[in-house]
């Protein structure tokens, strides 16, 4: 597949249509056209661009799937199109203001995204101090959760800077937000240990140089 094909299908992973892509990055329909039939190829800045779409990593948007991985273990040619859909799901709930869904359980804020036979639910309680699972199901089955909890500890914190820095959620690590991200006097940290399968992690939020806001988390695929 080229990169043409691949920029086609992660765009309607994520239920964009060419005119929205184009309008996120601020160029015209036809260059989105050109690059989806291979007339045309995005520039590096484009590419970064596209990445944080996508929720994919620039080498994955130019070469694809690492076929030797890929021959040697053959859950790996699924698990790039899971992790882009769970990043896809992110982009477009919580971080994103999405509407809320009825409540799967007394009093729980719940948010859906589905794609084919993926299914993504969040469901929390709280708001200041919260608790919450996420759940990505293929075909009605439960395949991987994650769950967390966090507190807000001052009146600095700013809950549009922690959806923003949950929109910057990457393929590599499709947990919260980047490892360090940056807005004016925000800074938030997220450190993660293990992969897809099984990790714990902790990100916390800093107004100058005072902690507003921290978070645990922890989960893996479901067997």
């Amino acid at each position: 597949m080229n990169i043409g094909k691949r920029i086609h299908r992660l765009r309607n992973n994520v239920g964009l249509t060419q005119e929205l892509l184009a309008e996120k990055l601020n160029i015209s329909r036809q260059s989105v056209t050109k690059w989806e039939r291979g007339d045309s190829f995005p520039d590096i800045e484009r590419l970064v661009e596209l990445s944080l779409i996508f929720g994919v990593t620039i080498d994955y948007l130019i070469k694809g799937k690492n076929e030797y991985s890929r021959n040697n273990n053959p859950n790996i040619d699924n698990l790039e199109d899971i992790k882009s859909f769970l990043c896809s799901a992110k982009k477009n709930t919580y971080a994103a203001y999405g509407l809320e869904t009825t409540s799967s359980r007394l009093k729980s804020h719940d948010l859906t995204y589905e794609n084919g036979n993926f299914l993504y639910l969040d469901s929390y309680f709280g708001g200041e101090s919260f608790i919450g699972q996420e759940v990505l199901y293929i075909d009605k089955n439960p395949y991987w959760a994650m769950n967390y909890s966090g507190r807000v500890i001052n009146k600095n914190f700013s809950a549009d800077f922690l959806k923003s820095c949950l929109l910057a959620v990457s393929i590599d690590k499709p947990f919260r937000g980047p490892e360090i991200y940056q807005n004016g006097n925000f800074t938030y940290h997220c450190n993660v240990k293990g992969n897809f399968d099984w990790f714990t992690g902790e990100e916390e939020i800093f107004f100058q140089t005072q902690k507003v806001y921290e978070c645990i988390f922890h989960g893996g695929i479901i067997k």
